[in-house]
């Protein structure tokens, strides 16, 4: 197996060696108990002449290529979501073309399943002035969606976090949004750790009182909502919120860290899944939700345990750079010819950490061609001047 100097915290380098390449197949017939999203990442252009800082170039086809790979391995598509820099580098009108090229992708291949974020990402939150400013950017991007044939995923809103003063603005808004909804809707809480310009949502800096807000929300529409995902890092609240939802609404996790528990769920229910590190270990994700299907809970938690480390080091603090990591596994495992992303986020991450993710994936038997990880590796240290 291919050997690797790795740079250490402490400033040396380490050797490493590739174990064997992935047991974890590639496509996958079996079916999920679970509901289970992954949130998909964005491949941009790196032949592009823009300006990376600001300007969107997308790798059309090795993004929907990659997509493929996911339904290939039985999971849904939560398109054009944070995963995919939504908010960091991805723009409205292009986030539109995704999903409607994603649209067309699941139709094409048999109606796969998807949904796609609505959010308010077109309105600088320092123009929002009003409440029914939020909500009219909302209509537009669900109008949209809609009409493109996807179900929506209501993302969490940088503006109406800006504009309400109150937990009663985020139920005038979200009133407003559900009772025009043509099918049920997936909200969406992420934590502010995801994004800090979210703080506060849900009228209030206390989780207790911004979940009870969000239920209000939810038992005034259930009709009109399929679940909910929170991204809050902490299981202790989703399960709360799980145990109070009314019958028929889902919780779905978003806890990159905690995520085996909370699927596996308890003697009271379970979580679905809507996840941004499905992304980055599919294969082993597959293999353990088709293990859960077959009531082998433990052949579930050895599939999946060995990716935690791995997932808690891709989203470490600060969070919301978690992306550089999912697309530096991808560059790895061959999926992508390249490692640069929209926005220059490429660089959001040191040498340090990208090489202790290698190092993990590796170790949660994720990576695909050793050889090929490895040199890439080699190829991208270099490029840091770490040789």
């Amino acid at each position: 197996m291919p050997d690797v100097n790795l740079p250490t915290a402490d400033g040396k380098m380490e050797p490493y060696r590739f174990a064997t390449a992935s047991p974890f197949p590639s496509k996958s017939d079996s079916a999920f108990s679970r509901v289970a999203f992954a949130a998909a990442h964005l491949v941009c252009d790196p032949f592009a002449d823009v300006d990376p800082w600001f300007d969107v170039a997308i790798d059309w086809d090795a993004t929907i290529a990659y997509r493929r790979h996911l339904w290939d391995l039985g999971f849904s598509v939560a398109e054009a979501m944070d995963t995919a820099q939504r908010g960091m580098g991805l723009d409205w009108p292009n986030a539109l073309e995704l999903i409607e090229r994603a649209v067309d992708a699941a139709r094409g291949d048999g109606h796969r399943r998807l949904a796609a974020g609505v959010g308010t990402d077109h309105l600088d939150p320092a123009d929002a002035q009003t409440l029914d400013d939020v909500i009219a950017a909302y209509e537009t991007q669900m109008a949209a969606v809609e009409a493109a044939g996807a179900p929506v995923i209501l993302m969490a809103s940088r503006a109406l976090a800006s504009v309400a003063t109150s937990a009663e603005d985020y139920i005038a808004v979200y009133d407003h949004l559900l009772s025009q909804a043509r099918e049920p809707v997936i909200l969406h809480w992420l934590g502010a750790m995801f994004d800090p310009a979210l703080a506060g949502y849900w009228g209030s800096d206390d989780v207790p009182a911004a979940m009870a807000t969000a239920l209000d929300v939810i038992a005034a529409h259930p009709d009109k909502v399929d679940g909910i995902k929170i991204s809050l890092l902490e299981k202790r609240w989703e399960i709360e919120m799980r145990r109070r939802l009314p019958a028929g609404v889902r919780m779905y996790t978003g806890d990159d860290f905690n995520f085996t528990d909370l699927i596996l769920g308890d003697e009271q229910g379970y979580s679905d899944a809507l996840l941004g590190i499905f992304d980055a270990i599919a294969p082993a994700a597959a293999d353990g939700l088709a293990r859960l299907a077959a009531d082998d809970s433990a052949g579930f938690r050895a599939a999946l345990e060995s990716t935690v480390p791995l997932s808690r080091l891709v989203f470490a603090a600060p969070t919301r750079f978690y992306k550089t990591g999912i697309v530096f596994l991808a560059w790895l495992n061959g999926h992508q010819d390249h490692f640069t992303m929209v926005g220059g986020q490429q660089s959001a991450r040191s040498a340090i950490h990208l090489s202790e993710v290698a190092r993990l994936a590796d170790q949660a038997r994720l990576i695909v061609d050793p050889d090929l990880a490895a040199a890439r590796l080699k190829a991208y240290l270099a490029l840091q001047g770490i040789v």
